[in-house]
């Protein structure tokens, strides 16, 4: 694609960087190298992207993924977060609920004293949870996370809705940027949801990766200036392609300069003017 030309400074706080054991590509959706990925970034306008791994497989846990892609984002526009996994089922079933009052954590799940070793790396910038395919991580884990006072990214859609959220992440004493407005994949009800959800939770932030109703965003900016994060979703899909749907939106400048740099620059201190991993 051409490099777009805008007059924005643009950070990116939703993107995957999924190294193998070689560290060269992705092992999910569209494969690509970090040196791929960082020049797509380069040539949607993007300065700066937070980045994790994307899906182990079952028993792996994030580890040595969370390692890896800290290392990769050294001398890149990268800032790398830590991915969690944990025993807990997000679903609200009775099942769910009865396993997760007994729900002890296997050898691969992330442990408070794991959370605490990422917070003190100073290559690792925040965490990310993905409750659907990772389950969640315990409640002492959960308050080790709110310890550390860093944000923390978690994908939610369908299968974690932001109803969810609300009673498992959202009680506990951290930044929560919730992905894609609480609605992948394209679900309007739950973007709503989600919104309505801003105005209870202060520490609440929604993400733009792969939100592609125009009157949903634009309703979060003009409603909600400081709580909307840009968030491109590689490389699943191109950043130009989340740059340009923000771009058009029909909403003042410096509601655009909100969403694309000065809001993120708030919750992800690495990813503000200045800062270096």
């Amino acid at each position: 694609m051409l490099e777009l030309e805008h007059g924005f400074r643009v950070v990116d706080v939703h993107a995957r960087l999924d190294p193998d054991d070689g560290a060269v590509v992705a092992s999910r959706g569209r494969d690509i190298s970090p040196e791929r990925l960082q020049r797509e970034m380069h040539q949607a306008g993007v300065v700066q992207s937070a980045v994790a791994p994307g899906p182990r497989p079952a028993g792996e846990g994030y580890l040595r993924a969370n390692n890896a892609v800290a290392r990769l984002s050294v001398d890149r526009p990268f800032r790398a977060m830590a991915r969690l996994d944990g025993p807990r089922d997000p679903r609200d079933t009775a099942v769910a609920r009865l396993r997760n009052f007994a729900a002890a954590p296997d050898d691969h799940h992330t442990d408070p004293g794991d959370v605490e070793q990422y917070a003190y790396d100073s290559r690792l910038h925040g965490f990310v949870l993905d409750p659907v395919h990772d389950g969640l991580p315990t409640e002492a884990t959960l308050d080790q996370i709110a310890a550390a006072g860093e944000p923390v990214l978690v994908h939610a859609g369908r299968g974690y809705p932001p109803a969810a959220v609300a009673e498992t992440v959202l009680s506990d004493d951290f930044p929560v940027i919730l992905s894609s407005f609480g609605g992948y994949p394209l679900d309007r009800a739950l973007m709503d949801e989600a919104l309505e959800l801003l105005d209870s939770y202060d520490d609440l932030y929604l993400d733009t990766a792969f939100v592609r109703f125009r009157d949903v965003l634009e309703r979060g900016l003009l409603e909600h200036p400081d709580r909307v994060l840009f968030g491109s979703g590689a490389p699943d899909t191109h950043p130009d392609v989340g740059v340009m749907e923000v771009l058009t939106l029909d909403v003042p400048e410096d509601l655009l300069d909100r969403a694309l740099s000065k809001n993120a620059a708030r919750v992800i201190e690495a990813l503000a003017p200045g800062e270096h991993a």
